[in-house]
């Protein structure tokens, strides 16, 4: 399986959280805006 080198920037991950956090948001809207947060890197501890 192939690595997958796409990170999505802090701005669109923002951007996606608030998709994700509003009740109206669309089914597809919520959808685009998960795929986006997969590609972040996870945060160091």
């Amino acid at each position: 399986m192939a690595k997958n080198n796409e990170v999505t920037s802090k701005k669109a991950a923002s951007a996606a959280g608030k998709v994700l956090s509003d009740p109206k948001s669309s089914k597809a809207a919520k959808t685009a805006a998960a795929s986006a947060l997969t590609q972040r890197p996870s945060k160091k501890r």
